[in-house]
């Protein structure tokens, strides 16, 4: 059960836009970020980090999932970790959050895309080859799809997994980050949330 719900979430999550593209229902991918206004039922009204209010009918089955804090201690080689990042001007990219999965999401969305957390932002799923030390963190060698990359991980940005929840964390004022279908009507749907668990939000 834990790791049908486990690929369950990385297949929310982190599956790359082709895809995506294979196998979405009739609509446009949209990634919503904002903090809860209300549940109602199956109806999700979100203020989203935009601005505007967004209301997101759920799927009947829908599914949610917290968020639990872990550190630069708990990032071990052979880890399956996804990390966005931003490219520096030496070229390097440096992660602004970390996920490491449990082995159940081994290979869920593995390679290298753009991801809209921040501008330019760069999301990679892959193994951890090694770690150094570095002055302000850890450098993870991670290989993905027969490409590797290094990337540098400050000691002070998100760390985090995934943890089991409930529609009891769609509380008003709780952060929130999911993946919707727009319909051709303008109307949003979603069958999965992540949601802020113990004061620890989704940092995607």
């Amino acid at each position: 059960m834990w790791t049908k719900y486990l690929f369950a979430v990385a297949f929310f999550v982190l599956l790359t836009p082709p895809a995506i593209a294979q196998n979405a229902p009739e609509g446009t991918r949209t990634f919503v970020r904002g903090t809860v206004e209300k549940l109602d039922g199956q109806t999700l009204a979100v203020k989203s980090r935009e601005g505007p209010e967004l209301i997101i009918a759920l799927a009947p089955n829908f599914t949610v999932s917290g968020i639990a804090k872990r550190s630069l201690a708990d990032i071990k080689e052979g880890d399956y970790v996804a990390s966005t990042s931003v490219k520096g001007a030496d070229g390097k990219l440096r992660a602004i959050e970390v996920h490491i999965f449990p082995e159940a999401m081994r290979g869920t969305g593995e390679g290298q895309f753009p991801w809209d957390l921040v501008p330019d932002g760069i999301m990679t799923n892959a193994t951890v080859a090694g770690i150094s030390a570095a002055p302000q963190g850890q450098i993870i060698k991670v290989t993905y799809k027969g490409s590797e990359s290094e990337i540098i991980i400050p000691s002070d940005i998100p760390i985090v997994t995934y943890v089991p929840g409930d529609a009891s964390l769609l509380k008003p004022g709780a952060s929130i980050f999911t993946v919707a279908l727009t319909k051709p009507d303008g109307t949003l749907t979603s069958t999965r949330v992540t949601a802020e668990k113990d004061g620890v939000k989704p940092p995607m």
